[in-house]
C-alpha cells in the first residue's frame, strides 16, 4: 500500500508543478521577456523530473526500510509516469500557444495533428524508466 500511495502523492505533486511551469513558460513566452527565464523555467522542469522519481524513492524507502532497490525504482518510475501523462495532457496548448506565436490562426484540438503513436509512447515510457533511475539511484546515494 505504502508504493502506491508514493505514486500517487509524489506523481501528482509532481504533475501540478508541472503544469504550473509549464504555465509559467508559457506566459514568458507570450511576453519575450528573453531567453534567459526560458532557460530557467526549463533547468527547473528537469530538476522536477529527477527530483519526482527520487522523492517517491526515498519515500518508500522512509517507509518501508527493507524495500529492495527493484521496488524504489518501480515505484519512482511510476510517479514519474504521472507527471509525464500530464505534460502528453498539456501538449495541445503548447501547439495553440507556438501556432500563435508565428502568427497563425490558433488551430482546434483535431487539427493539431498531435496523435499519441506506438513508439511516441514507448519513447516516453524508456525516458521515465531513464529518469526512475537516476531518481531511485539519486535517493540511494543520498540515504
Amino acid at each position: 500500500m505504502d508504493s502506491l500511495v508514493n505514486i500517487a502523492v509524489f506523481g501528482v505533486v509532481g504533475a501540478v508543478m508541472m503544469a504550473a511551469l509549464v504555465g509559467l513558460l508559457l506566459v514568458v513566452r507570450r511576453r519575450g521577456t528573453g531567453p534567459l527565464p526560458s532557460a530557467l523555467l526549463g533547468a527547473a522542469c528537469v530538476a522536477l523530473l529527477l527530483a519526482v522519481p527520487a522523492l517517491a524513492a526515498a519515500g518508500l524507502w522512509g517507509a518501508r526500510p527493507g524495500a529492495g532497490i527493484g521496488q524504489a525504482f518501480l515505484v519512482a518510475s511510476a510517479a514519474v509516469v504521472v507527471v509525464y501523462a500530464a505534460g502528453v495532457a498539456l501538449l495541445p496548448l503548447v501547439a495553440r500557444q507556438a501556432a500563435a506565436a508565428r502568427g497563425q490562426a490558433a488551430p482546434r484540438l483535431a487539427g493539431l495533428g498531435l496523435r499519441l503513436v506506438a513508439g511516441a509512447a514507448l519513447g516516453g515510457l524508456a525516458v521515465c524508466a531513464l529518469l526512475g533511475a537516476a531518481g531511485t539511484g539519486i535517493a540511494a546515494a543520498l540515504t
